[in-house]
């Protein structure tokens, strides 16, 4: 693949046979035309989140970001996104419900967009732990456009600077 752009992709599954089904929709995203995956962190297990906060009667998530360089342009990546997520069952009729995958583009190159169909970087990544912690494993030397250096959010958000 010729040079691209580096992305930033967030796997999030909260139903089913989590593990696998990240595992398949990294390996089809992986074999998607225009997109080489570069790293993907371990998964970690995060309670589900709701508007109003954390909800522990809700199945736990296993949590991962992907590290890729793509010759796509973003709309055409969060298509492939979209129907990755259609593809291993993904119903979208609660806002933050449950669901079988939830995948995110966090960010892509330094593109910097307010769209109502694609904003970038993603409006909450720079607040989720359950983002910025495996990104930092995926990238150590990652960073948020318009937000710095990812170690530097982790660390306000575990409440230190770094």
């Amino acid at each position: 693949m010729s040079a691209g752009v580096t992305a930033v992709v967030a796997f999030g599954s909260n139903l089913g046979d989590r593990a696998a089904i990240i595992q398949a929709a990294a390996d089809e995203l992986a074999a998607t035309d225009g997109v080489e995956l570069v790293a993907i962190a371990p998964a970690i297990e995060t309670p589900a989140v709701r508007p109003y906060g954390i909800d522990r009667e809700a199945p736990a998530y296993l949590n991962t970001v992907a590290v890729l360089t793509t010759t796509l342009e973003p709309g055409e990546l969060h298509e492939v996104l979209r129907r990755l997520e259609d593809a291993h069952g993904r119903t979208r009729t609660e806002r933050w419900g449950d669901r079988t995958l939830d995948l995110d583009l966090i960010a892509f190159g330094d593109l910097v967009q307010d769209d109502p169909e694609l904003t970038l970087p993603h409006p909450r990544a720079h607040e989720r732990d359950f983002v910025l912690r495996p990104w930092l494993v995926a990238d150590p030397l990652a960073e948020l456009p318009g937000h710095g250096p990812v170690e530097k959010l982790l660390a306000e958000l575990d409440g230190g600077a770094a």
